[in-house]
């Protein structure tokens, strides 16, 4: 094995007999460690993944998610982010449900938590078994190593593809033929040349079910995302309130959404194949928006130590709470949305209003809005009260 000896970008490296079992070896820690997946891929990035970043981002496709477009240039070449690496090792851990998260959208009293955020927060899982492997890389090829998981700007998903772990499906998630869209990803850099893995070829043939299931038509086309239409990204990642157009497709979601990846055929072996469980907290799985709704700042953060929802913040995800109050139906909730009319957050105060419009009947509205209207002085949520409730989409 060598370190950057004259081998070309993306070509493979024939492995002596030392480096192949370096490789096994490394393999078998990995699994050990409760990676599921593990492949290699160049440093050295296909030259569309920047054209196809680029397009994204002149679209505007980022929203508010400005350090995409800060970080371009180093996101869409690893070798700008680290001009030493010559290899990538990227690794998977399965978190397949063991039942279907879209039954969980017909509970509407219900709040609606993403999958991979029912468990400890990924980052927390998969870091300390990242510097594990790349402890015995460096050790064995004293080869100099950096490890990421989302923390940087590192294009994960086609690094993944490239590495033969799985393609980017037509919902634009990685999708495995053994563990369908259900992987968290983590990237090994290395100065080290290592044998490359063949890339997977993309495999999802004439099957759209992501796309047509999305609840906001987030896809302007297959293999595309406009993330400001994206649930997920409005419930996590906006700052401030959700667009009125949103929020009734939103359901009972309160951070995240599944739904694209919930449908992909390829999922029906994820739930039996992972080599370490992972158990998802109770409190997480289906908990109450009514509990929920009366959560302080200290509640919440409680509520969700080690948990990536804990990242969000009390006052968005109180936003979150209300616009699934109002979505749920259920009279018995109107005093959770009226309790937060007078919150000291205005994006609380203003979720709270729709809410409570949508719950309670108008007599009440009319009553309540002529007590508090007048005290008002962000105009943003005294517009609330006017606002369509049900715009169309």
């Amino acid at each position: 094995m060598s370190k950057g000896a004259g081998v070309q970008p993306g070509a493979p490296v024939q492995p002596d007999a030392k480096t192949a079992r370096l490789i096994d070896d490394l393999r078998a820690r990995a699994k050990a460690l409760g990676f599921d997946a593990i492949g290699i891929t160049s440093a050295h990035t296909r030259a569309d993944w920047h054209e196809k970043l680029t397009i994204a981002l002149d679209r505007g496709w980022h929203g508010d998610m400005d350090w995409m477009a800060e970080t371009a240039s180093r996101r869409a070449a690893p070798e700008a982010l680290w001009p030493e690496a010559r290899s990538i090792i990227m690794l998977g851990v399965n978190y397949g449900p063991d039942t279907d998260p879209l039954q969980l959208l017909a509970q509407k009293s219900t709040g609606n938590i993403s999958v991979y955020a029912r468990n400890r927060d990924y980052h927390d899982i998969i870091k300390g078994r990242l510097k594990d492997l790349a402890g015995l890389l460096a050790r064995r090829a004293g080869a100099g190593v950096k490890v990421f998981v989302d923390t940087a700007p590192v294009m994960e998903k086609p690094l993944a593809a490239a590495a033969g772990i799985g393609w980017q499906g037509k919902h634009t998630v990685l999708v495995s033929r053994e563990f369908g869209s259900w992987l968290f990803l983590g990237a090994i850099f290395t100065d080290a040349d290592l044998p490359l893995s063949e890339p997977h070829a993309e495999s999802c043939g004439t099957c759209r079910r992501c796309l047509d299931v999305c609840p906001t038509n987030a896809f302007p086309a297959p293999f595309q995302l406009d993330a400001r239409k994206c649930l997920a990204y409005l419930n996590i990642e906006l700052k401030g309130q959700i667009p009125r157009q949103y929020r009734a497709p939103m359901g009972n979601r309160i951070y995240g959404c599944d739904d694209c990846l919930a449908v992909c055929p390829w999922n029906k072996f994820a739930s039996h194949t992972k080599e370490v469980k992972l158990q998802a907290r109770d409190a997480l799985t289906t908990p109450a928006l009514a509990d929920l709704a009366d959560l302080d700042d200290a509640g919440f953060r409680k509520l969700f130590a080690a948990s990536p929802v804990k990242r969000l913040g009390h006052a968005r995800f109180i936003r979150n709470v209300l616009i699934a109050l109002g979505n749920s139906g259920n009279p018995d909730l109107i005093s959770r949305a009226e309790q937060r009319l007078s919150d000291p957050d205005p994006m609380i105060r203003a979720a709270a209003i729709w809410a409570f419009r949508r719950l309670a009947p108008s007599d009440r509205v009319a009553a309540i809005r002529q007590q508090t209207q007048s005290r008002e002085h962000d105009m943003a949520v005294a517009s609330e009260w006017d606002g369509d409730l049900t715009p169309p989409f």
